[in-house]
């Protein structure tokens, strides 16, 4: 599936999520897909911005990992359907306003979380989905301005989404 379709799938999710804990998913699937995008974008993307698409890999994972890992549900894992970037400008414009989303809506969670520990999971969230943005915001400050940067996809017979 395509990146921005992925994003907006996330975005309406997000949006739609009643409490902390479907909140709290989000934001991993969101970190996920960030990781996902940092991943392709450095294997495919222009050479001047592979470390920064890199360092986007890296703060993802940071993001989706660990131990407070969400059960992610029926659904499964969004980041695992990408096949594609597309419009890659598109894409990252987009992805930076989910993770934006995905910020605010942590700091809501965390603001009427009554448990520390949860509190803290909040903290550690937010601070991700912001490093997460940041390297977005960089990676599309050094993205060359070539009209029609997009990614051609998985390549024949290809059964991996990068």
């Amino acid at each position: 599936m395509e990146a921005v379709r992925l994003i907006r799938v996330g975005r309406r999710a997000l949006a739609e999520s009643q409490d902390a804990p479907d909140i709290m998913r989000e934001a991993w699937q969101a970190q996920a897909l960030a990781q996902a995008i940092g991943s392709r974008l450095a294997m495919l993307g222009p050479p001047e911005m592979r470390g920064e698409a890199l360092g986007l890999c890296e703060a993802g994972a940071r993001g989706s990992g660990g131990s407070a890992v969400p059960v992610v549900g029926a659904g499964g894992i969004r980041a695992a359907q990408l096949t594609e970037l597309g419009d890659v400008r598109g894409a990252l414009m987009d992805l930076g306003a989910l993770l934006g989303d995905v910020g605010i809506a942590l700091v809501a969670v965390a603001s009427e979380s009554f448990e520390e520990g949860a509190y803290w999971q909040c903290m550690e969230a937010i601070d991700a989905a912001d490093e997460s943005r940041d390297r977005v915001l960089e990676i599309l400050r050094r993205l060359p301005e070539r009209n029609g940067l997009t990614d051609p996809g998985p390549e024949p017979g290809s059964d991996s989404a990068a």
